[in-house]
């Protein structure tokens, strides 16, 4: 787009080395970035040629190209010239050769955070360019929810901590990670709507596109959930899930992941991108037993476990005694919600019963997490 304005989300490329460039232009396609290209910058008192879409625009040290383009990459045979632009961040030199010393040399003096060598570090390299051409701001809250025994209730708080949080007014994915727990989106009421399923992400390799990844998920409920098909599938390549987790994080907002009971190396690569794991247990001796196995396993990966306990039986156990019992902090307690089994086989998701006690729960839960700059307080 000649004659475009500089900035606006593009990256701004500064090389005279064509094969640099070539490298360059190939890694902003692979993020889906269209970039603004200069020669050079030019040096006090001369001029220096440009070329490609944005030829025309203006990229001198203190002009609105080197100053408003949100990333700039600096190819190391450039980077002389650009030594007298004013300080800025996400300033990058790329280049093959960098063993040279005055290349980290040149570096400092141009600001650079990083100096990047291809073809080593192209995979880094996209991401950062993906981030820009998406909008990377600050990621998605990631919680998981996990049964501590059979039948606690995890996939049901799942959902309703989806809904509740769709209905804030919160950016929702809500990702089925057990393939043999039936489906997130029949207990939403919505198997048969349009979307991609996991199965569809099997062969993914590499980084998903945040932005592409949403918008092929179906719509239920003001969210966005990624299940599973009604085939006989039920394995996706762990990096594959590990790329589509990453991507729904990108987006902000919040993802509800809900979590099979077995941790093996998928769920593993899951459970690493989570903030919190809520572990959902009835309080009664014999889930507490089983729910501090679950925990063992669940704790080797994840960052922070914390108890809720769903229900109390007669002459059960405390909440308090329960997340005693299994050494971790209680999230709260979740009393079983009249009515619920009979609502979900209507049509109508967990969550939805302003009133409920899932509905009471989840909205004190999200308040108390998203209210907090350091994310879901202690």
């Amino acid at each position: 787009m000649a004659g475009s304005e500089p900035g606006g989300g593009r990256p701004l490329i500064i090389t005279e080395d064509p094969l640099l460039l070539d490298d360059l232009l190939r890694l902003c396609a692979a993020a889906g970035a269209e970039p603004h290209v200069h020669h050079a910058l030019p040096e006090q008192g001369g001029a220096a040629g440009t070329v490609g879409a944005d030829a025309d625009a203006e990229a001198a040290p203190g002009s609105a190209g080197w100053e408003s383009a949100p990333l700039v990459l600096v190819g190391d045979d450039a980077a002389r010239r650009v030594r007298g632009a004013p300080r800025r961040a996400g300033v990058f030199l790329v280049g093959r050769e960098l063993d040279d010393p005055q290349v980290w040399q040149q570096a400092v003096q141009i600001g650079a955070e990083e100096v990047l060598r291809l073809p080593d570090a192209e995979s880094l390299l996209v991401d950062r360019i993906a981030d820009v051409v998406e909008g990377a701001g600050r990621p998605a809250l990631a919680v998981g929810v996990i049964g501590g025994s059979g039948g606690a209730g995890a996939s049901t708080l799942a959902c309703a901590l989806a809904v509740r949080a769709a209905r804030a007014g919160e950016r929702t994915i809500l990702i089925d990670g057990d393939p043999l727990g039936g489906g997130m989106d029949v207990l939403l009421g919505g198997e048969s709507a349009e979307g991609l399923r996991w199965p569809d992400f099997a062969a993914s390799r590499g980084r998903v596109g945040a932005g592409a990844l949403e918008e092929s998920l179906p719509e239920l409920h003001a969210l966005r959930v990624l299940s599973w098909d009604r085939g006989d599938r039920v394995v996706v390549p762990p990096a594959a899930i590990r790329s589509v987790v990453a991507a729904a994080r990108r987006r902000g907002g919040v993802v509800v992941v809900d979590l099979p009971r077995r941790v093996d190396e998928a769920v593993a690569e899951v459970l690493a991108q989570l903030d919190l794991v809520l572990m959902v247990v009835p309080g009664e001796l014999r889930s507490v037993a089983a729910a501090g196995r679950v925990a063992a396993g669940v704790r080797m990966v994840a960052r922070d476990v914390r108890v809720v306990v769903r229900g109390r039986c007669p002459g059960g156990l405390e909440p308090d005694a329960v997340a005693g019992l299994l050494g971790a902090p209680l999230a709260g307690e979740v009393p079983v919600e009249l009515g619920l089994p009979g609502r979900v086989a209507e049509g109508e998701p967990p969550g939805t019963q302003e009133r409920g006690a899932l509905a009471r729960f989840c909205d004190g839960f999200w308040q108390r997490a998203l209210g907090s700059p350091q994310g879901v307080p202690a």
